[in-house]
């Protein structure tokens, strides 16, 4: 039987290059927190407990990451990635191996970390390593002249021959967890910045004699850690290339992997294309032969077969038929539900509303808390006034119904199947089917009206 895996993942960092009120591992990167991307790594290998070590001030850390399967542990006073293992390891088991990941270090794939475990798992040290040709301000590792590793040295304290090293730590050990809570009880804060250091127990192991196997690994990418926000920005391109040239990969259209943003899942069907800029969040599907214009932003939104959201339209929350034609310009906000067939032009604003097939509001209109039927066709600058300052009230529109240009619908209301409201009228009262129905004003014309005139300057 395997021996059983607990997950350490040290998020105490101050991130003062952040320049932020916002804790570092809480900035998002892809649409949520960096260490959420931690996290989620660590249950692909189904651990039996995690905990997440977090400093003074960090209760934020704690309130936004809080889980059923997290224990949170908090460091305090902050003294070093040594220490806060050590404060981690009480709050665990004791038998097993433990796996210990950084918050701030978010795209190490799961399969490495397994490799590492597995390591663990013979009675070990695992350490993932890389290569980069700008090793700056990372810790190197050191080996004999045989290659075997021997220590972990921190750029501080290294030589110039060491700093030559591009061989780097990436700060994510293995280990049997005896062994692990043993070694960072020994360890000492005798380096320049006099703090308890983690990559010290390489130099233990070794010392008793214990093998350290270096797994190195082959994309730098993977282990980037992120400490301010150029480096934020960077990791973030990495992830949204990688996304989408996997959905390249799969058959689907990207005018330009560099300026795409998925921010959540994006499931898309055959011969979909996305144009340049946009965005999608949260839960996104789109059917066969969906087109995306440019510039559009979609959150939670399911998109049938054959449909185009043209540039600039902002969808959320809502579900579109097929072979709709949205935008440019449209908004979609949440409970929006379209039909098949449904077209929504520039400026039109939809909420809380359905449209049945074949249903048109092609220019500057809104629709809110309505249930509109088939083919009914909604006038340019036609509104629902659907709130009354304190309550939201629906207005129904039946099938075939024709909304002119510039009308206001008070509701609650309803406009019965095959009616007419002629443009420029203010409804009040329902709408009675087949017949068409007005609500204006009288014309009134005043002869002998003066328009305003400006005062001349000076005067």
């Amino acid at each position: 039987m395997k021996p059983p895996l607990s997950v350490v993942i040290l998020a105490a960092g101050l991130g003062k290059r952040m320049h932020s009120a916002l804790p570092k591992v809480l900035h998002p990167l892809a649409g949520k927190p960096i260490a959420a991307h931690v996290i989620d790594a660590a249950r692909r290998l189904a651990p039996r407990a995690i905990a997440l070590v977090y400093g003074h001030g960090g209760e934020r850390v704690r309130e936004t990451l809080a889980a059923p399967d997290l224990a949170f542990v908090l460091q305090d006073p902050p003294r070093g990635t040594g220490d806060a293992v050590r404060v981690a390891l009480a709050a665990l088991p004791a038998d097993g191996v433990t796996l210990v990941l950084l918050a701030d270090v978010p795209l190490v794939p799961s399969q490495a970390l397994a490799r590492l475990v597995a390591v663990a798992r013979e009675g070990r040290l695992a350490v993932l390593t890389a290569r980069t040709g700008d090793p700056r301000g990372l810790g190197r590792i050191v080996r004999d002249a045989q290659g075997r590793v021997c220590a972990i040295v921190e750029e501080r304290d290294a030589t110039p021959e060491q700093k030559r090293i591009e061989e780097i730590n990436t700060g994510v050990i293995a280990a049997p967890t005896a062994k692990l809570a043993h070694w960072v009880a020994a360890l000492r804060d005798d380096n320049a910045q006099r703090e308890f250091y983690l990559t010290d127990v390489v130099g233990m192991a070794v010392a008793e004699g214990l093998a350290v196997e270096a797994l190195l690994h082959d994309d730098e990418r993977d282990v980037r850690g992120i400490n301010d926000r150029l480096q934020l920005v960077q990791v973030e391109r990495v992830l949204q290339r990688r996304r989408a040239e996997a959905l390249l990969t799969a058959g689907t259209w990207i005018a330009d992997p560099d300026r795409f943003d998925q921010r959540g899942t994006l499931e898309c069907g055959r011969d979909v294309r996305i144009d340049v800029g946009c965005i999608f969040a949260g839960d996104v599907k789109l059917g066969d032969d969906v087109t995306i214009g440019a510039h559009c932003v979609l959150a939670d939104v399911t998109i049938g077969a054959g449909t185009t959201v043209a540039p600039f339209s902002h969808l959320e929350d809502a579900s579109v038929g097929r072979d709709c034609r949205i935008g440019p310009y449209a908004r979609l906000r949440p409970g929006a539900e379209l039909a098949d067939d449904v077209h929504i032009g520039n400026f039109v604003e939809v909420k809380a509303t359905r449209m049945g097939r074949g249903a048109k509001a092609n220019h500057l209109a809104y629709l809110g808390d309505a249930e509109v039927g088939e083919n009914v066709n909604y006038g340019a600058g036609s509104i629902t006034a659907n709130y009354d300052g304190a309550n939201k009230h629906r207005t129904v529109i039946g099938d075939n119904v024709h909304i002119g240009s510039n009308c206001v619908l008070v509701a609650p209301l309803t406009v019965g199947a095959g009616a007419t409201v002629g443009a420029g009228s203010t409804l009040a009262q329902d709408a009675p089917p087949g017949g068409l129905t007005l609500a204006r004003a009288k014309a009134v014309t005043i002869g002998d009206w003066k328009r305003p005139v400006k005062n001349k300057k000076g005067k």
